[in-house]
């Protein structure tokens, strides 16, 4: 049980803000989006950390798209939603090159908004802000797996995100546990619209904790995955999308997301000098308009979904599954309007029970 006069903090994260725009001239959404419940428990926390998944334009693109852009106005709309920390290590940083890098992170600066996972060089790049409350320091780490795509990894002498190396992060963090009380680990990892991490993903979370982690905090997938307590410690492989707005192409072309992918997860927890304590999933999520918390049983069976997935366990074979539902089973299910289903013939559900029952039986 832990002593009234412990010192302690209440902490939140949450996945995924895409603070997307289709053009300068026509900004989409930003803070302003979320709900006044989730801004009042935001402020209601000591310290408060998202995934800021987009950059400011800038004269040169990355030539692949989507890519994801935000204007200033949206990046400024953080200043007054009680995030205090943001992870610029992810594969769409770099979408504009250092110039939008460079005024991405100078505007957080200015806001007094901290920032990590990304930098001019591997020094920058790998450094590790760590905030200070109530006499506690807590110290993140960020970092990005090859297989998410960035445009480019930080080196000692050109720009980039903080490579996910496990055992240079394991240094990492031993070492800090030296002047600091915890270190959350945060991985841009996964493959998108998986409901379940790879072996290896779950091998290199048992391994950041074994090293001294007080937490592992994913995202990527833009879907949520489960949350496991490794050895007392809180793993969340996805923290899913928090605002998922539309993602755009070059000839006006958008991408949108079903209500299983609206759907994420604030973690909340509280923090004393040795322990994460009180941990707790709540259900969000953005309608589209508004990002609200889910109070329905969809918004709890989604989290429930997720845990139990994991709790029964990853196998090869059930990851081949999964790689199958999601790249063949989901685009076949979503061309499945009304329209399209007059013209089916029987040949075509044939071929389609041939797809399921070759996926099962991999």
């Amino acid at each position: 049980m832990n002593n009234q006069n412990t010192k302690k903090i209440r902490f939140a994260a949450v996945g995924d803000l895409l603070l997307t725009a289709r053009s300068s001239d026509r900004p989409g959404r930003g803070i302003e989006a979320l709900a006044p419940e989730i801004v009042s428990l935001f402020k209601s926390c000591d310290v408060v950390f998202a995934n800021l998944e987009c950059t400011l334009p800038g004269k040169k693109m990355i030539p692949t798209e989507p890519r994801v852009l935000s204007t200033e106005h949206q990046v400024r709309s953080l200043q007054d939603s009680g995030i205090d920390i943001v992870s610029l290590g992810n594969n769409h940083t770099f979408d504009c090159f250092d110039e939008g890098f460079l005024k991405l992170s100078a505007m957080l600066t200015e806001m007094g908004i901290k920032w990590c996972g990304a930098g001019l060089n591997l020094e920058e790049a790998l450094n590790v802000p760590i905030i200070e409350v109530n006499g506690l320091k807590i110290a993140f780490l960020c970092v990005v797996d090859r297989s998410t795509g960035p445009s480019s990894f930080a080196t000692e002498d050109a720009s980039g995100v903080a490579p996910l190396k496990t055992d240079a992060i394991c240094r990492m963090i031993e070492a800090l546990k030296l002047t600091v009380d915890h270190i959350i680990v945060s991985p841009h990892w996964g493959m998108e619209r998986f409901r379940i991490p790879s072996l290896l993903q779950i091998e290199q979370a048992h391994t950041f904790v074994n090293a001294g982690a007080s937490m592992v905090l994913g995202h990527h997938p833009h879907v949520l995955q489960g949350m496991e307590f490794y050895h007392g410690v809180p793993v969340v492989y996805s923290l899913g999308n928090f605002i998922a707005s539309h993602v755009y192409w070059e000839n006006g072309e958008y991408l949108t997301w079903n209500k299983f992918e609206r759907t994420g997860c604030i973690l909340l927890a509280e923090l004393d000098s040795t322990s994460v304590f009180n941990v707790e999933q709540i259900p969000v999520i953005d309608d589209g308009n508004l990002v609200s918390i889910e109070k329905t049983r969809w918004g709890r069976n989604c989290t429930n979904k997720v845990n139990r997935l994991l709790e029964k366990g990853v196998t090869q074979k059930k990851y081949k599954r999964e790689a199958f539902f999601v790249g063949t089973i989901k685009p076949i299910l979503s061309r499945l309007k009304w329209a399209k289903l007059k013209q089916t013939r029987p040949k075509d559900f044939k071929k389609l029970f041939h797809l399921i029952s070759k996926g099962v039986n991999q």
